[in-house]
């Protein structure tokens, strides 16, 4: 779907779209259209029973041939005062859904309407509404036959935003473009199929992704971890045949000699949960717990697709988690690469382990001033926050205001979640250093996982963990897209990048 910013209607379109605050007054090309239809709009825009100018509802009015479009569709903005960046958002999502599901091929969306009660501008408003058109416009057909196409399978080929201030929102979509194409990203690697996307696959993936937009990749493979001492990470990885790999991406857009940024990512390419086996129902949803790498990978994506001025390293950590002769066992003792021991009590509590070495080995060869790693970790978190937020545990106040306002204002709610010493203790082995399960596993599990993590960050760096297993995969349509991979994290993040580091 091809998206552009016009001052005048293309002749092309099919359909024309009129976004439409509550209480608003027929005007401008909508008045115009309504004369050329002898008062067709105005009977629907002021009597309707259906219409309500709710935010993202629509209306579809078929239109005599005498005004050169097919249908015109009316798209509720709800109040004024109350339009935001995600509402405006949500209203593209919502467009998205209409304009696919009547048929339409190309449409031209008139935006010269005047925000005057509301503190978004123009521009933003156009920008923002594109985003979530795009963003709902996702859909992974990959693996569907092709040659076959259904008779009423409409493509949306292309949506036109006319406005006198279409310049303007050219350029603020820009950057959102880049955005929007790191979501696609993540998204796309967590919808891959286990068989299809493994640890070496993924790193090829990778590379093949990122050193064209020139971000450094490098590749340490399982040969080289044992030899470098990851004990913790290869545990993981020893039951599959599938051999562990581990990803460094660094973006270099700043100044030479300005500290980076680091983010860090869980990529368990296939969690069965290992000899502490999981149930199988819904296991093939466990192709998605690497969501944490893609996250990391798609906004490593969108930052350098629009070479932004920052300096960013990213890792991810990647595993397979099978049970086999060779797979690690509950018991065992294991030996990470910051030279901790750790007991082993549960082989499904394995993204911390795959974490823990990666976060080490980021800290030591990058020294970034910020760290934050994502993954889809534990199953409490969903118990503590459901499905719209992620848990964010931060050992740095200051950090935590900045991540607390990205996510406010990208459309991803983030919820701040308790450290402390009495989680810390928990995760103190009798054998070991550390154990990888919490002495009362049932109680507080996403902040055990969050303090065994801390174990193994610098004294004094600025750390968040952010624990997605609730937002990562969405498991029906909603407004910004559809059933699967969510991409959850990359806007957060680029918002968090954006508005504090450039």
């Amino acid at each position: 779907m091809k998206l552009s910013f016009l001052a005048d209607v293309n002749s092309a379109a099919d359909t024309v779209v009129f976004p439409v605050f509550k209480g608003q007054e027929l005007k401008g090309a909508l008045e115009s259209l309504d004369s050329q239809t002898g008062g067709l709009i105005a009977q629907h825009y002021n009597a309707s029973k259906h219409f309500k100018f709710k935010l993202g509802q629509t209306l579809v009015l078929h239109l005599p041939d005498v005004t050169g479009f097919s249908q015109a569709i009316l798209l509720g903005l709800g109040d004024e005062e109350k339009m935001t960046t995600d509402n405006a958002e949500i209203a593209g999502g919502k467009l998205c859904k209409a304009l696919k599901s009547s048929g339409v091929q190309h449409a031209g969306v008139y935006m010269d309407y005047g925000v005057t009660d509301s503190d978004l501008s123009v521009d933003l408003l156009i920008a923002h509404l594109a985003l979530g058109l795009n963003l709902a416009s996702y859909d992974f057909d990959k693996y569907k036959d092709k040659r076959e196409p259904c008779d009423d399978d409409t493509t949306l080929a292309a949506v036109d935003f006319i406005s006198s201030q279409s310049e303007v929102a050219d350029k603020v979509y820009h950057v959102l473009d880049a955005l929007a194409q790191g979501v696609f990203f993540a998204r796309d690697l967590v919808n891959e199929p286990p068989n299809v996307l493994y640890p070496e696959s993924y790193a090829e993936i990778v590379k093949e992704k990122l050193k064209p937009l020139g971000v450094q990749v490098e590749v340490l493979d399982d040969k080289k971890m044992l030899k470098m001492g990851m004990g913790s990470l290869m545990a993981v990885g020893q039951g599959s045949i599938r051999k562990p790999r581990m990803v460094i991406m660094r973006w270099n857009g700043g100044d030479a000699d300005d500290k980076p940024l680091g983010f860090v990512g869980k990529g368990v390419t296939f969690d069965t949960g290992g000899i502490s086996i999981k149930p199988a129902g819904q296991m093939d949803l466990m192709k998605m717990d690497m969501g944490g790498s893609a996250a990391v990978c798609g906004l490593m994506y969108s930052l350098a697709l629009r070479k932004a001025p920052v300096n960013v390293v990213g890792a991810i950590g990647l595993v397979e988690n099978m049970p086999s002769d060779n797979a690690y066992r509950p018991g065992d003792v294991i030996k990470a690469y910051n030279g901790k021991t750790i007991e082993v009590l549960n082989t499904d509590a394995e993204g911390r382990l795959v974490l823990c070495d990666t976060l080490s080995y980021v800290q030591e060869q990058d020294d970034p001033k910020v760290l934050i790693d994502l993954a889809t970790l534990t199953g409490a978190i969903l118990v503590a926050l459901g499905t719209e937020f992620s848990g964010v545990f931060c050992n740095d106040d200051d950090l935590w205001a900045k991540m607390e306002s990205s996510g406010a204002n990208s459309g991803e709610k983030l919820w701040r979640m308790p450290l402390g010493e009495n989680f810390s203790e928990e995760m103190k082995s009798k054998i070991a250093d550390y154990r990888n399960l919490g002495t009362v596993s049932r109680y507080g599990g996403a902040s055990t996982a969050a303090a065994f993590l801390e174990f193994f960050i610098d004294k004094g760096r600025p750390w968040a963990h952010m624990d997605i297993a609730g937002t990562a995969w969405a498991h029906k349509d909603k407004p910004l897209g559809p059933l699967g991979g969510t991409g959850a994290g990359v806007r957060a993040l680029h918002k968090f990048i954006s508005d504090h580091y450039e």
